[in-house]
């Protein structure tokens, strides 16, 4: 599959695009690159010009200057700009990237027609909060090689792991192509941010979708976003972890097919 390769804001953010037709624009999670879309992307594309944004810190997009929420909303509204994406868009986002993504459908409701936020947080509890704050401080010390059993464990199921604990390995490579500083700043976003109370602010139509077995964002933070955004509907996926697309892409794209147009 052939992508073209995108950069917006001075260079300042990379992305990837392929196929034609209506918008689907992809925000990975923290702790999985753009390339936990690949087993999903060439049906997605098959009707869908799609657009992968590289979050700050990933393949070349530059680090966040201020670590902060709106620092990453005004990043992906460059992207949209510069990157022509219409205004009928699907905007789908994985962990960290569903939580930028509500973000930014709170602040641009104008820019996207649907929303699919699939294993993330609005907000995070304190145990949830100081576990952030753990792995930022092992990257401070050690690197991001050392939080890659954290994250392999965080990423899929333990069912699925156990079966492929070669995927460990794997992700320590992604981690380490990350930039430290990024990885730190996202950590300390998804420590301070609160988008719960703003929920009631999403008005377009939102499809949430959760592994049963997300231990990064278990089931009940994903049903929270569910119940408080106007008309969301939610799907849960059995024996799934934090990244369907990733370990469940058949289940993924059978609970989205319908809601996205596929």
């Amino acid at each position: 599959m052939q992508l073209e390769e995108l950069s917006a804001g001075r260079g300042a953010l990379k992305a990837v695009r392929t196929g034609e037709g209506p918008d689907i624009v992809v925000l990975h999670s923290l702790l999985a690159d753009r390339h936990a879309f690949d087993p999903v992307l060439p049906k997605l594309a098959e009707t869908h010009r799609v657009t992968l944004f590289n979050l700050p810190g990933f393949h070349g997009s530059q680090p966040p200057v201020l670590a902060l929420m709106d620092a990453y909303v005004a990043c992906i509204e460059d992207g949209f700009e510069e990157f022509k994406i219409s205004s009928d868009a699907v905007l789908i986002g994985n962990g960290f990237g569903g939580t930028v993504a509500l973000a930014f459908a709170i602040a641009h409701p104008e820019r996207i027609s649907r929303l699919v936020v699939s294993d993330a947080a609005a907000g995070f509890p304190p145990e949830g909060r100081q576990q952030f704050a753990v792995m930022a401080q092992k990257v401070a010390e050690a690197g991001l090689g050392a939080v890659a059993e954290i994250a392999a464990k965080r990423v899929y199921s333990p069912t699925y792991l156990a079966a492929h604990p070669e995927k460990i390995e794997e992700r320590k490579q992604v981690l380490l192509g990350i930039e430290p500083k990024a990885f730190q700043a996202a950590c300390k976003i998804l420590q301070e941010t609160d988008l719960v109370p703003l929920l009631s602010h999403v008005r377009v139509p939102t499809l949430v979708v959760c592994g049963e077995l997300d231990q990064a964002t278990p089931p009940a933070l994903n049903k929270e976003i569910a119940e408080k955004v106007a008309g969301a509907k939610y799907i849960e996926l059995p024996g799934c972890g934090h990244c369907p697309p990733l370990e469940q892409p058949e289940a993924f794209l059978k609970a989205i097919g319908a809601f996205v147009g596929l």
